[in-house]
């Protein structure tokens, strides 16, 4: 399963769900049906989650991820960036280019106005599930491979630092001022 077939899945998935916006419905329509998918598609689409977790793994959409969720854990990084896939794919490609433009996202807005967290647990088990479901085997070992691109040093200061934060992402600041 390629990246393209992998966001359609995504897309069906949020089409389908009575909120788009619930991540976690989201994650689980998709990780069904991409049970429906042979072995192989599988597998390989445990290649392509992992491979957009890479691509996102930036020290920017870390400390829009700490903004929005008021601070934020390797752990926590990694559930921030499987709620930013189950939004899609031009909402994950435009944000992972730009942090700051989640301050444009209504669930993002609708989040700092109610004080929740944004994270979505279950789309890192998509694969993992369909693949269960669909064999009743665990993934194989080596399924996939993560290849975490260096971090910033540009950006290796305190995420606290409201003053840096607003300088830096300031309209996803001006959501979450202290």
């Amino acid at each position: 399963m390629d990246i393209r077939q992998f966001w359609h899945l995504v897309e069906t998935a949020r089409d389908q769900a009575p909120d788009p916006g619930d991540g976690e419905n989201v994650a689980r329509r998709a990780g069904a049906a991409l049970a429906a998918h042979p072995a192989e598609a599988i597998v390989a689409a445990s290649q392509t989650l992992w491979d957009l977790m890479a691509v996102s793994y930036t020290n920017p959409l870390w400390a829009a991820a700490y903004l929005i969720n008021g601070g934020c854990s390797d752990d926590g990084f990694d559930y921030f960036r499987g709620w930013l896939i189950v939004q899609g794919r031009e909402t994950f490609e435009r944000v992972v280019a730009d942090p700051d433009a989640l301050a444009e996202l209504p669930a993002v807005r609708r989040a700092a106005a109610a004080g929740h967290d944004l994270w979505c647990e279950n789309t890192l088990g998509i694969a993992w599930d369909a693949h269960i479901a669909a064999t009743g085997r665990e993934l194989p070992d080596d399924a996939f491979t993560i290849r975490y691109q260096r971090l910033d040093p540009a950006w290796n200061f305190d995420f606290g630092d409201h003053a840096e934060m607003t300088r830096r992402l300031p309209r996803l600041a001006a959501l979450y001022r202290e």
